[in-house]
Order: C-alpha cells, then structure tokens, then sequence
C-alpha cells in the first residue's frame, strides 16, 4: 500500500499542480485517473479516452497538467478540446490502422489508375477485390467510388460511366445497341417532283406521217361527214 502510494505520488508530481489548486474532490478525482491507468495501462486508446475525459470533466486542470499527466502532446490536447467523444474515437481507431483519414491513402490512386487502364471493363466487385488483395483494406462502394472521382479516376472505369437512356421516338424494347447497328435512312438530294403529264399523240391515216395532236387538221375527228 505504501508503494502504491509512492506511485501516486511520483506520477502527481508530473503534471505540477501547485497546492494551492489542490482540493479534496480533485485529489479523488486524480486517485480514480490513477487507478485506472493502473488497470488499463498506457496504451494509445486508454491514453485518448483519460485525456478526453479530463479535458472536458471541468476538474480544473490546465491543458498542459493534463498533457504531463497522461503523456500527450499539447496540439493533441488542444485540438480535442472541440471534438465529441465519437471523433476522438474513430481518429484513435485511424491512427492505430496506420492513416489519418479513412482508409484509402493518396498514395493508392497510381496502383488504382494503373489498374483501371489495364483493366477498363473491371466491375466495382474486382477493383475492391484489387484494393483488398494489393493495400489490404476492405472498402464500401461508395467509398471507393468517392476516391475514384477525388482523383479523376472514375472516367477510366466502365462500371462508373453512365448508360444513356434510348431515343424518346424509339420504339419500346429498343436499345442502343440495337439503334446504333440500323442504317442510316437516306435523304433525298434535293425535293420531289411530279413526273409531267404524258399526252397522246393521235396516229395519222397515213402511216408514213407523223404524230399528230388531237383536234389538229391533219387528222379527221368527226366519225361521219358533216352535213
């Protein structure tokens, strides 16, 4: 027990904490902080969760007390004065995976694009299959697609291109395929015209003479002569 408190004491002298702030309630409060570093140690998580804790508790102790007593940088402490406990959580999750923002890097997008242009009719099943087997990190669709677009890499890919829907005049069940395999319809070079009208030329009597126009006098019309 003594030990225990020569610890206690030795780890209070860290943060200098002058007597005169020194009250009951923040000495309890710094025996339940003691004890749990005891039991959970000084690992990266129980490291954010203490400090967070004592940041936002209203204790009374100062942003570098609190840094010398759980052994945090002072940028760290301060930037997580503004964060919510969830924040500060999933930002311990991504620094202990190696990243400070999601899971895929900038330094991905050359193997990706160098992916995509080998390989420009992959489905989004084999490029996360890709991101899993090369980086190792399982990434959602949309996760995948919003660092295709950061980058400007999601116009290498078939399967982020959008399909045009057919012509409005197309009948039902065609499709683009279908309209763009059809012929194109030929287009007359200038506008039609009726033929003109063929006229009859009357046969002469004689045969050795030429056509003649109905009603002329070279042929007779009248069946009979005329009185």
């Amino acid at each position: 027990m003594v030990g225990a408190t020569e610890d206690f004491a030795v780890w209070l002298a860290q943060a200098d904490i002058p007597d005169t702030r020194r009250t009951p309630q923040l000495d309890a409060l710094l025996q339940a902080v003691f004890h749990f570093r005891q039991q959970q140690g000084c690992d990266y998580y129980s490291t954010r969760l203490l400090s967070h804790f004592l940041l936002h508790s209203n204790c009374g102790l100062k942003v570098a007390q609190v840094t010398r007593l759980v052994g945090i940088a002072r940028p760290t402490a301060s930037k997580q004065q503004g964060m919510s406990s969830k924040a500060v959580i999933q930002q311990a999750h991504h620094r202990m995976d190696g990243r400070t923002h999601g899971k895929l890097l900038p330094r991905y997008a050359g193997p990706i694009a160098s992916f995509l242009l080998g390989h420009p009719k992959a489905s989004q099943a084999e490029q996360i299959d890709f991101v899993a087997q090369t980086f190792g990190v399982q990434v959602s669709r949309i996760a995948l697609y919003k660092f295709l677009k950061k980058y400007g890499l999601h116009n290498l890919s078939a399967a982020t291109q959008p399909v045009e829907p057919p012509s409005a005049t197309a009948p039902v069940g065609t499709t683009a395929s279908s309209l763009a395999s059809r012929p194109a319809p030929l287009i007359a070079a200038g506008p039609i015209t009726a033929p003109a009208p063929v006229i009859e030329l009357a046969r002469t009597s004689e045969p050795n003479k030429p056509f003649a126009p109905p009603f002329s006098s070279a042929e007779r019309n009248t069946p009979a002569p005329s009185c």
